[in-house]
């Protein structure tokens, strides 16, 4: 015979199964997303974080994603992608450039004077990863965005102007093809990843940085540098991203959860995020002018001297590309072609 304290203790229970039922259905998967800048840096505020917000309300909440910044799970900031094919971590952001080599159709992006503008620019680089990277580059993740920064300038410590100004300079480059470029420029660059750029500025282990001006405000560049070279219209330079998921989670989600990362995923994506970071750039440029920081604003004729001297570094990529089995040329004009067909 069952009791009345039996059958409330019976009833406690259904009910307690029934909320916890209710709150695994309600957050049935929970990703870690890990990326190398601090929390209020512009990306992770205005890129990454909405992204995962999107993702979470797309879901219906059965997906949660947590944040982890600043390296926060460990590793420095060229082993992001190895940590997202490992599954250290589910999702991940970072630069292709920190590891050297490893993505090489991707650098076709950085050249010199390719980019016209960040949001146009991104969209021509989904379409060609879809065409040249995602079964090769890209085969062991699964790409939820791809993207470049605004217009890269030269952050500095000694006024840089012309070309013969960089002579001596111990540079912050980020990519390969940006430290092929300063070096046949007359710097002597040196590679690290963005977040050492101001205990290196401070310290004087280099002399100047190349970054776009929307992260010089979380790097508090400003405040380290006094110059900063801009080339009018032109990108001296960009770098080239990647967004990407553990390929064995994303296959493990059902239909439905896969359906809510793909809306917020893609081509849309990646020309939004190139606005965004690119649309960061003034306010972190406004800081610097308002410290009465020394804004060198190239004209057309000076630009058109660095655009002489970084000349032979497409003709040189070119051949790199050949001898690792690409049609490198094929690549430059492809790469181009899109550009152009995407820039409003």
């Amino acid at each position: 015979m069952i009791t009345k304290r039996k059958l409330m203790s019976l009833a406690a229970s259904a009910a307690m199964a029934a909320g916890m039922g209710t709150s695994a259905m309600a957050q049935e998967v929970t990703l870690k997303m890990h990326q190398f800048l601090p929390a209020q840096a512009n990306v992770p505020k205005l890129v990454l974080e909405p992204w995962a917000e999107r993702v979470e309300e797309a879901s219906g909440g059965k997906i949660k994603i947590d944040h982890y910044p600043s390296m926060q799970l460990g590793g420095k900031p060229p082993e992001l992608y190895g940590q997202v094919t490992d599954g250290v971590a589910d999702i991940t952001w970072t630069v292709l450039g920190y590891t050297p080599g490893r993505f090489p159709q991707s650098e076709v992006f950085e050249l010199p004077f390719i980019m016209t503008n960040a949001e146009d620019t991104s969209r021509a680089y989904w379409q060609y990863a879809e065409a040249n990277m995602m079964d090769k580059d890209f085969k062991d993740v699964k790409v939820l965005a791809v993207w470049v920064h605004g217009p890269g300038l030269i952050h500095s410590k000694e006024p840089i102007r012309s070309v013969s100004d960089l002579n001596g300079v111990k540079l912050r480059a980020p990519t390969r093809v940006a430290n092929k470029l300063f070096t046949a420029l007359g710097a002597t660059p040196i590679g690290m990843p963005v977040p050492a750029v101001p205990e290196a500025l401070s310290k004087g282990v280099i002399g100047a940085a190349v970054i776009p001006w929307e992260v010089t405000g979380a790097l508090k560049v400003p405040e380290l540098v006094n110059n900063h070279t801009e080339f009018g219209d032109e990108s001296l330079y960009t770098t080239a991203f990647v967004f990407a998921m553990n390929k064995a989670k994303y296959e493990s989600l059902p239909d439905d959860l896969k359906a809510a990362i793909d809306s917020q995923s893609g081509e849309d994506f990646s020309a939004l995020a190139g606005k965004l970071m690119a649309g960061a750039d003034a306010p972190s440029r406004a800081v610097a002018v308002e410290r009465g920081n020394n804004i060198i604003t190239l004209s057309a004729d000076e630009v058109q001297e660095w655009k002489d001297a970084a000349a032979g570094i497409e003709a040189e990529w070119i051949a790199e590309m050949d001898e690792l089995g690409f049609d490198g040329q094929a690549l430059v004009d492809q790469a181009k072609a899109l550009i152009a067909e995407n820039t409003k």
